[in-house]
């Protein structure tokens, strides 16, 4: 698909993650990591570390939140995450002009892509309830390639598009996206909006820090 890059773009191919970068998801994603621990018998973990998992394939995350329970019962952990996930799904939203943002993006020449650590499932699901399927080039989910932080979805993404590492840039908000980012050998975007905060985010060296996804295409304007 990758022909010659546009001197009018920094960019080629822009990654998305999803939760808390797309859609605002995070507090209730962190309330059903809660629930689902204490429906099998888990102490509650804290909202920071229910936050802070998130990002990172659903059994890495359950781990650690629950790290004492029985290697068997996290399949029924799962169950319960998402069932609970499942019963607040229709009340979730994409944040603020996004939508807006990313039809404004392909005008512009620039394919968009998805990395994130929903499964196939639960992706198509979001895309299809936010009728935002075609609007992505290709996507990769923890079940088709190694979880964040983790290279992999972004190097198959790349090697699917046939867009150069120097040509791409990862948005998202938290530090495992920003360290694929790194380990994928591309540059960052990191927003403070969802689960990990500035002085978390700034940690891990992105490329760019902002407050908000809106802040994305001001940037790449500036870049051009």
């Amino acid at each position: 698909m990758y022909t010659t890059h546009s001197p009018s773009r920094p960019y080629d191919l822009l990654i998305f993650d999803w939760d808390g970068t797309i859609m605002d998801s995070t507090n209730a994603i962190a309330a059903c990591i809660q629930t689902a621990c204490l429906a099998v018998g888990q102490p509650k973990p804290s909202l920071k570390l229910a936050k802070h998992v998130i990002g990172l394939g659903l059994r890495e995350a359950l781990v650690l939140c629950a790290p004492n329970l029985p290697s068997k019962d996290y399949d029924s952990l799962s169950k319960q995450y998402y069932q609970a996930f499942l019963d607040q799904i229709n009340s979730l939203y994409l944040f603020e002009g996004v939508k807006e943002q990313l039809n404004q993006l392909v005008s512009q020449g620039y394919l968009l892509a998805v990395a994130t650590g929903k499964n196939r499932h639960g992706l198509n699901k979001v895309l299809e309830q936010t009728q935002l399927t075609n609007i992505f080039s290709a996507t990769r989910t923890p079940d088709e390639a190694a979880a964040k932080p983790a290279p992999d979805m972004i190097l198959e993404l790349l090697n699917e598009l046939n867009i150069p590492a120097s040509r791409a840039l990862m948005i998202g908000d938290t530090t495992h996206d920003i360290n694929m980012a790194h380990n994928a050998k591309i540059n960052s975007f990191a927003v403070s909006q969802g689960a990990h905060t500035e002085e978390t985010l700034v940690l891990s060296k992105p490329t760019y820090l902002a407050s908000h996804i809106s802040e994305l295409t001001p940037w790449l304007i500036s870049l051009s």
